[in-house]
């Protein structure tokens, strides 16, 4: 039996469980329900155009915009309807929250209404589905007010320190679910034979060092001094001040790359920048930011604004963006670092300056 010595989802959570002998099974419950949103996800994406849900949504009438100003794919939409429907009838939650929804999404009056809120980005890295690069989905678990009533906007604004579950799962060569419930970080496979998630990954942890590192480069000429001081200072290689080479990684999916760092380390930056001063950031802090950070914090690594931990930041909004590093312990804070001292000159002919190596 391959699999005689792994443990399942269920058997994980129900030792998990253990610690705490007053709990209801609420909790439990809500993961697996999110599990099966998963595993339906994972189906549709792997059909791919055979199932009919490529391309935009809505495309015959021009295609729609989420709140987020971005143009909805045919997955995005199915995806944020799965993560519904899967997860609303059980009586574990007080209310959701999605990337693709302006509003909390409030439980149908013929539900019951538990005590936890659920926050997630239905399907991460949409814009790659076309090309068949590895997307994912990011989720979030806060405790709820419990009271029966409607959720409001402000019932979400929790710091990130207050989550009580984080996870993605990887729509991949496999499919993962990688989960911390507070008690490190774990990752589970699909077994595509047996419908379950097989515990596959145990107690994750992080490199501190690393010699790599992820960032969308086209946008150098937007960034902040420290980010440039800090990719020019590896870029430079063994010759330059850090002594050694780097190796530098972008797939335009968060959660890609937070796998690649928690399988084998390195640093993923995407900033704050000057590209459009409205906005203080990319990411958006309650479903992306939040969980990822939990995710990076309780494998051994760093997440950050840039200056401060991100887990630490009290959201001001429920679709609040922000800018966001993390991974290698010391790689963040190195970057965190170099944001607190007082501006340096640029070194002699930085690479993406006017002798660039991304310009002609």
């Amino acid at each position: 039996m391959p699999h005689a010595h792994r443990s399942t989802l269920t058997q994980f959570l129900i030792e998990e469980r253990r610690r705490f002998p007053e709990a209801s099974g609420d909790f439990n419950a809500l993961i697996l329900d999110v599990a099966i949103a998963c595993k339906a996800i994972a189906r549709a994406v792997a059909f791919g155009e055979l199932g009919g849900a490529m391309g935009n949504h809505a495309e015959e009438s021009g295609g729609s915009v989420n709140v987020q100003g971005e143009t909805q794919k045919k997955l995005d939409v199915l995806s944020n309807q799965v993560f519904i429907q899967r997860t609303e009838w059980a009586g574990n939650l007080a209310g959701m929250a999605s990337e693709e929804m302006e509003l909390p999404y409030q439980i149908p009056a013929q539900y019951p209404r538990g005590k936890y809120l659920l926050v997630f980005d239905p399907l991460d890295g949409s814009s790659n589905i076309d090309v068949n690069v590895s997307v994912g989905s990011i989720f979030s678990i806060l405790r709820g007010p419990d009271t029966g009533v409607d959720v409001v906007e402000a019932d979400f604004l929790q710091a990130g320190t207050k989550q009580v579950a984080a996870g993605y799962a990887l729509y991949g060569p496999t499919t993962m679910l990688v989960l911390s419930v507070g008690n490190g970080v774990y990752g589970f496979t699909l077994d595509p034979n047996l419908g379950e998630f097989m515990l596959t990954h145990p107690k994750l942890k992080i490199p501190e060092d690393t010699q790599e590192f992820a960032i969308n480069a086209s946008n150098s000429r937007f960034w902040e001094a420290p980010v440039k001081r800090y990719v020019d200072e590896c870029l430079a290689g063994k010759p330059g001040p850090r002594a050694k080479d780097f190796n530098m990684r972008w797939i335009a999916s968060m959660v890609a790359e937070a796998h690649r760092i928690l399988m084998r380390g390195g640093v993923f930056m995407y900033p704050r920048d000057t590209k459009d001063l409205a906005k203080p950031g990319r990411l958006r802090l309650l479903y992306e930011a939040n969980p990822i950070g939990m995710l990076m914090e309780q494998a051994g690594g760093r997440a950050s604004t840039g200056e401060k931990p991100v887990l630490q930041v009290k959201p001001g909004s429920l679709h609040q963006r922000i800018g966001l590093v993390f991974g290698s312990k010391n790689e963040v804070e190195r970057i965190e670092r170099y944001h607190s001292e007082p501006e340096r000159n640029a070194m002699i002919n930085p690479l993406f300056a006017e002798r660039s190596l991304f310009r002609d």
